[in-house]
């Protein structure tokens, strides 16, 4: 199957991001629950690399769920942009996107899994800079994509991977209606809601 998108757009923003995170931010909170910034950046760190051997097939048969727990690797500056530009390099593998994929424990139609990594890589990628006082800008082209993923999207929330979905305006801006499907307050930030951070 050919590449039904182009992770480069994701993966550069993420890594802008990243670059403008300052070590004294590590401790901030995130809009993910009970999820400090290092905490969060750990979670890139493995999900990049879980998604590239998910693309790879690597994974089949040996993947694990992720966790939380994993220490924030000295190196992790250099080694996100590293494992996002590996990312983006595996899914424009034609194969990549034949049969299915595992990763996290959880095996999709591949396409499917493309589509997680996905939500994965833009929403932390929001996550993190509103955590950290950026601005960012996701490409427009992935907002059709996202929706679709996400739009049957349990309103009561995913465990371990959505918090309860955030009712947002229908004339919302297009994004803020994704975060909306991921259990995100699209006005959140680290002085306000604190008490209501969502997975």
């Amino acid at each position: 199957m050919e590449p039904q998108f182009d992770f480069a757009p994701a993966a550069h923003t993420l890594a802008t991001v990243v670059a403008g995170i300052a070590d004294d931010q590590l401790a901030a909170p995130t809009p993910c629950v009970d999820t400090a910034v290092g905490t969060l950046l750990s979670h890139v760190v493995g999900l990049t690399e879980a998604f590239r051997q998910a693309a790879t097939k690597e994974s089949d048969g040996r993947s694990a769920p992720p966790s939380l727990d994993d220490p924030l690797p000295a190196d992790w500056r250099t080694l996100i942009p590293a494992r996002l530009d590996a990312l983006t390099a595996a899914w424009r593998v034609p194969e990549a996107w034949d049969g299915d994929a595992e990763a996290g424990g959880v095996v999709l139609p591949a396409a499917v899994m493309a589509m997680v990594a996905l939500d994965e890589v833009t929403i932390h990628a929001w996550d993190l800079a509103v955590a950290t006082g950026q601005s960012v800008t996701i490409d427009p082209g992935y907002l059709p994509i996202l929706h679709e993923f996400l739009r049957d999207t349990d309103p009561s929330g995913t465990p371990g991977l959505f918090g309860p979905v955030v009712a947002v305006p229908d004339d919302a801006p297009a994004f803020e209606r994704v975060l909306g499907l991921t259990g995100r307050d699209p006005g959140w930030r680290p002085t306000v809601n604190a008490a209501d951070r969502r997975v």
